[in-house]
């Protein structure tokens, strides 16, 4: 498996060199994990409606092509895209969701941040806020988008969507759980990519 560090990229140029990286893709082409961060923006996936978006103020809103709500994505937050094919590693698209939020599970336990998945919302939760969102897209038999953990984001940021189209939802983040033990992005980025490879059975 290929782990791409791209740093802080625009979305739609990311979203972008994921499709075309899809569909170039063949039947021996190395799954990637893309580990990022985007400037602030509100995502709106296919099945996203109007109403969940309330006050973007001068937040871009983007439509995409992933599964879900609105959610919303910026500085201070993990963003890790999984381009994997997911029918050559005989994978169901559940298969692949779980196996995300099992590492990310396993990435909080290991701070002692006990942490759940909800199968009716995809994402993961501690006591009730979400910490970590998921949304993918599958074509050819691939994945792409994924997922993102809140490290240290502005979470006001989130008061101004309905998070995955919950209105009473809650988030909240490693910083805000922590407090002054949170670590710095860039070591929990490379602990959650160990985690990744352990629970997904890519090449």
């Amino acid at each position: 498996m290929v782990i791409r560090d791209l740093g802080q990229v625009d979305y739609l140029p990311t979203i972008e060199a994921m499709k075309a990286f899809t569909r170039a893709r063949g039947g021996d082409t190395p799954d990637e994990l893309w580990v990022l961060e985007h400037p602030p923006v509100f995502t709106q996936g296919i099945a996203g409606k109007a109403e969940h978006v309330l006050a973007p103020g001068d937040i871009e809103v983007i439509k995409t092509d992933r599964g879900g709500q609105v959610t919303y994505h910026g500085p201070g937050q993990i963003v890790v895209y999984v381009l994997c094919d997911i029918r050559r590693a005989r994978l169901s698209v559940r298969d692949l969701v779980t196996g995300l939020e099992q590492a990310l599970i396993s990435f909080l336990k290991d701070y002692d941040i006990v942490s759940s998945a909800d199968p009716a919302a995809p994402g993961v939760y501690v006591a009730g806020e979400k910490i970590a969102a998921l949304g993918l897209k599958i074509s050819r038999g691939s994945s792409y988008h994924g997922l993102s953990l809140n490290i240290n984001p502005n979470l006001e940021h989130f008061g101004r969507i309905n998070p995955c189209g919950y209105a009473d939802l809650q988030v909240t983040s490693l910083a805000r759980l922590m407090g002054d033990a949170c670590p710095p992005q860039a070591t929990a980025a490379r602990e959650l990519v160990q985690h990744l490879r352990s629970k997904l059975p890519f090449q």
